[in-house]
C-alpha cells in the first residue's frame, strides 16, 4: 500500500502539478492574433481581393491602357468627322474663309494631317538573339537591344534623305512626335511598343538610302549588327498609303523664333 500511494502521489504532480511552459503560454497567444489578423483582412477587403491581378501584371495593365487609349482615339476620329462636317456645312459662304480654309488644307499634308499613298523605304530594327555569356564579358545587355537614340538617328537620317510622311510601328508621325525609352520598349505618343521597330517613310527611296548608309550613328548601329547580331533592315515598297495623323496636335511647350 505504501507503494501503491507513492506512485499515485507522483503521477498526480506528473499530471496535475507540472508548471506550464513558455511554448504552452505562447501558442494560445498566436492563435487569438492570427484569428484577429483573418477577421481584419476580411472587414477591410468587402469581399474583394485586396491585390487585384492587374497589379501584380505589368503586361496587363499595359494592354489595357493601350485598349483604353485606342478607344479614346477613335471617339476623338469620331468627333473630329463630326465638327469638319458641320463646319463645313454651316460656314457662311465668304471668300475670305474660303481662300483660309484652301490655305490650310494646303498645309495638311505637310503637316500630316492628310492621308499619303507613294514609294516607301522601310527600316526594321529589332534585338540581338543572342545572350550576354555568349560574349565572355565583352559586351553587356544594353550593347544587345535597340535604344531609343538608334530609332531616333533613323527617323532623323530619313527625314534628311527626302521622307515627305512617315509611320513608326502602327502610328503617323508629326513634328510633336516624340519616341521615348523605357526599358527595351518605346513609347510614342502614349502607347507603348515592343521590338521590331518598324518605320516606314514615303518620299525619296534613293535619297533616304544614301542618308542612312552615311549617316554615322546608323554606321555605328550597322557595327553591333555585325558584333552582336541586332537586328537591321532595309526593304523599299513600289507603293504605300499611310492614314492622316488623327490624334492631338496641341503643343506643351514652345519657343518664339527670332
Amino acid at each position: 500500500m505504501g507503494d501503491t500511494g507513492a506512485r499515485r502521489a507522483r503521477l498526480g504532480r506528473l499530471l496535475f502539478g507540472r508548471r506550464p511552459s513558455l511554448w504552452g503560454l505562447l501558442v494560445p497567444v498566436v492563435l487569438v492574433l492570427a484569428g484577429l489578423l483573418f477577421a481584419t483582412s476580411a472587414v477591410t477587403a468587402g469581399g474583394r481581393s485586396l491585390r487585384p491581378s492587374d497589379t501584380r501584371d505589368l503586361a496587363g495593365v499595359i494592354d489595357a491602357q493601350d485598349a483604353a487609349l485606342e478607344a479614346k482615339q477613335r471617339t476623338v476620329r469620331d468627333l473630329s468627322g463630326q465638327v469638319a462636317s458641320l463646319s463645313a456645312r454651316n460656314a457662311p459662304a465668304d471668300s475670305r474663309l474660303r481662300a483660309m480654309t484652301q490655305r490650310a488644307a494646303a498645309l495638311d499634308r505637310a503637316a500630316g494631317m492628310q492621308g499619303v499613298t507613294g514609294p516607301a523605304l522601310t527600316v526594321t530594327m529589332t534585338d540581338s538573339t543572342r545572350s550576354v555569356d555568349s560574349f565572355g564579358g565583352e559586351f553587356t545587355a544594353d550593347d544587345l537591344v535597340i535604344h531609343q537614340q538608334d530609332v531616333q538617328a533613323v527617323v532623323n537620317a530619313m527625314w534628311r534623305g527626302g521622307a515627305e510622311a512617315m509611320m513608326i510601328q502602327d502610328q503617323r508621325v508629326i513634328s510633336t512626335s516624340a519616341v521615348r525609352c523605357v526599358g527595351n520598349t518605346l513609347i510614342l505618343q502614349g502607347r507603348v511598343y515592343s521590338p521590331p521597330f518598324v518605320i516606314k517613310a514615303i518620299g525619296d527611296v534613293d535619297g533616304m538610302r544614301q542618308t542612312l548608309d552615311q549617316d554615322p550613328t546608323v554606321q555605328i548601329i550597322q557595327q553591333y549588327v555585325a558584333a552582336v547580331g541586332l537586328g537591321y533592315d532595309v526593304a523599299t515598297q513600289p507603293s504605300a498609303t499611310f492614314p492622316a495623323y488623327d490624334g492631338s496636335a496641341k503643343l506643351r511647350h514652345a519657343t518664339v523664333v527670332g
